[in-house]
């Protein structure tokens, strides 16, 4: 087999392109536990969303922490808005 090496950039673009493609990914709403909480001092959120078998790691801007109404916190569970 041969292969045809592409660039960092030229992966995230077409990435970023199969995600920008697909309506469920735009506005998904994702329930499950957080852990690896981090409040950065930038402001921004730092988290790892998890279920019994899968995690995606998580980032909520400055810009979005500043409406919450809780403090998020290891072992909650939540529903998230991403895209």
């Amino acid at each position: 087999m041969e292969y045809n090496p592409i660039t960092v950039t030229d992966l995230n673009k077409y990435i970023k392109n199969k995600i920008d493609g697909d309506e469920m990914l735009n506005n998904v709403l994702v329930k499950g536990e957080i852990s690896n909480f981090k409040n950065h001092y930038t402001g921004h959120m730092y988290f790892t969303l998890k279920d019994e078998n899968s995690l995606i790691k998580c980032v909520m801007f400055k810009s979005y922490t500043t409406h919450l109404s809780f403090m998020p916190k290891d072992g909650m569970k939540v529903m998230v808005l991403g895209s």
